[in-house]
């Protein structure tokens, strides 16, 4: 790296810029005395401000001058604010991962087949709300939930339906499942060794943040102390193990769906990733051993330049923290790897078919900003589950943008926008300050019990909502542009018998499998997690014997006992 600064552009700005700028202003205030502009302030999807014009003066104004080799780089080298791959697309497309999961195995399964025939590259699990909270399809709670919002998995038995004819050593699988997430993890790497597929050839993602489930989504079972303990040992167990395995995926979007601003969604975020590397290190963990196996998870929102920078600042924050605050020494520590999705949040109940211009948008913004992997929301996802034809638009939207639009030609083709690096510093010196703010309290977990991070995400709602109702912020079809609509039709349904065909499977198992056997790898969990041994070895034998996921939660749920949230008023 050069000894002297330069900023960007600085040797080609000329000395009269100033001077060129006044006129311009001058022009601008003509031309705004007959037509003035639309609005007195025009702001971001996050509310910041955004000025009329960007140049060399505004990365000049930026906390430090902006320096190409500090703060751009190149792709594949440190900070990574231009992506983790020196060729990015030219070399590989990301991977187009379709979200999809509900009612039984079998029908998940057809959906998953459906999927890799049109293309898909990965497939990404979502799992009902029973099985999300640890309980069994029979359980009093999961009444007339169960395969709603996701498969129902209560065994072994129902993975090794879900991925029957799909063979694991082909394909990446990526699954929304935190605080049962060892067990889960446990029942697919069974399924691989049913396959013939070892451990160390499987190739994924577990969700496995439980922290943005207390600060937004809610899906908890235990407190903070013993989750985190259940997320190191899944580190350690498959940084020797399963190392193709991404152990987490530290994830934002739940942050954003929940109504935070972009920079929230990455100093909230970045906040959980550093709990989750400190606990790492403090279990004994090496970093360099499980950091190149994390993975993050961000929200593509409507703001196209802004989703943008906002990608980019997330790259460079995490490669300075990881080399800078952890002395990680191996480049891949310092790599933020990350998949995208739309946002849910932003698609419309009215007007659905508006939804897939959004998507285009979003897929566009995540697609310009590096993103490792996306799944595309379907248009009628505000109404129901995706239909089939629904997710082969979303589908069929990423690979238009892959092979039609030119943006996977070159790396990060909006480098050197006055706009986009002014931005992209700018959500990063927000986001640092946040992160400073949960250091001061603690770190994530306190701040998180203190209600801050929670908090701040409440008033960002409500703020949004307010521009929302009051028609400053339009959302076409919804508050504006509103037409006469028929009632939607041609939803997916789930069928509420599945929830009576899974306690059939459920009491088939129970009747089969080799009930000792069962007891006695349960007894062995407990003493695990009364003790510091770590649990994978014994949830992979316990699910192997048919336990079911709600008897191994169980065991831990008496263990651990269950998280409380903290109520601010």
């Amino acid at each position: 790296m050069s000894d002297s600064k330069e900023t960007l552009g600085a040797q080609t700005q000329p000395h009269y810029l100033d001077e060129s700028l006044a006129e311009y202003q001058a022009q601008v205030d003509k031309v705004n005395a007959r037509f003035p502009e639309r609005k007195q302030e025009f702001t971001t999807g996050s509310g910041d401000s955004i000025q009329r014009l960007y140049t060399p003066k505004d990365l000049e104004a930026q906390p430090n001058a902006f320096d190409y080799e500090q703060d751009l780089g190149f792709p594949g080298q440190y900070p990574f604010t231009r992506g983790v791959q020196p060729t990015m697309y030219r070399g590989r497309l990301w991977t187009m991962r379709m979200y999809a999961g509900f009612g039984t195995a079998e029908e998940s399964n057809a959906r998953y087949k459906y999927l890799v025939s049109q293309g898909s590259s990965g497939l990404s699990v979502a799992f009902d709300l029973p099985t999300q909270i640890g309980y069994d399809s029979d359980h009093d709670l999961a009444e007339g939930e169960v395969g709603k919002v996701g498969v129902a998995i209560d065994s072994l038995a129902d993975m090794e339906v879900l991925f029957d004819g799909i063979p694991l050593d082909q394909v990446s699988t990526s699954m929304t499942i935190n605080a049962p997430a060892s067990v889960l993890l446990a029942m697919y790497i069974a399924v691989g060794e049913k396959q013939g597929v070892p451990a160390s050839k499987l190739r994924g993602t577990i969700q496995n943040d439980i922290l943005k489930e207390y600060i937004a989504r809610g899906t908890y079972i235990f407190p903070t102390a013993p989750s985190m303990r259940l997320i190191t040992d899944i580190f350690e167990y498959c940084a020797s193990d399963v190392p193709l395995w991404n152990t987490i995926s530290i994830s934002g979007y739940h942050i954003r769906e929940a109504g935070s601003t972009a920079a929230q969604e990455l100093g909230f975020t970045i906040a959980n990733g550093v709990a989750y590397v400190e606990a790492a290190l403090k279990a004994g963990l090496d970093i360099d051993l499980f950091a190149p196996r994390l993975s993050f998870f961000f929200n593509a929102h409507n703001d196209f330049l802004e989703e943008i920078a906002k990608f980019r600042a997330a790259r460079r924050i995490w490669a300075r923290l990881m080399k800078e605050r952890f002395g990680a020494k191996n480049p891949k520590s310092w790599a933020l790897k990350f998949h995208t999705q739309t946002g849910g949040s932003t698609l419309t109940a009215q007007q659905p078919d508006n939804n897939i211009v959004r998507v285009a948008i979003q897929t566009l913004a995540a697609v310009l900003g590096g993103t490792q992997s996306l799944h595309t929301n379907s248009k009628d996802e505000a109404l129901a589950l995706p239909t089939e034809s629904a997710v082969q638009v979303a589908l069929r939207t990423q690979q238009i943008v892959a092979h039609e639009s030119g943006v996977a030609n070159t790396v990060d083709p909006l480098a050197g926008s006055y706009y986009i690096e002014a931005k992209t510093s700018e959500l990063e010196e927000a986001a640092l300050a946040y992160i400073k703010r949960i250091d001061d309290l603690g770190g994530s977990p306190k701040a998180i019990d203190a209600g801050y991070i929670q908090d701040e995400i409440m008033d960002a709602a409500y703020d949004h909502q307010k521009l929302v109702e009051s028609q400053e912020r339009i959302v076409v079809g919804m508050n504006k542009y509103i037409v006469e609509e028929p009632p939607p039709s041609g939803l997916l349904k789930v069928d509420l018998s599945v929830g009576e065909r899974q306690k059939e499977k459920i009491a088939a198992i129970k009747a089969s499998r080799n009930q000792e056997q069962v007891t006695d790898c349960l007894t062995a969990i407990r003493q695990a997690c009364e003790g510091e041994e770590n649990v994978m070895p014994l949830i992979l034998e316990a699910v192997k014997a048919y336990a079911t996921l709600g008897e191994i939660c169980g065991v831990m749920r008496e263990v651990f006992g269950e998280y409380q949230q903290s109520v601010s008023l």
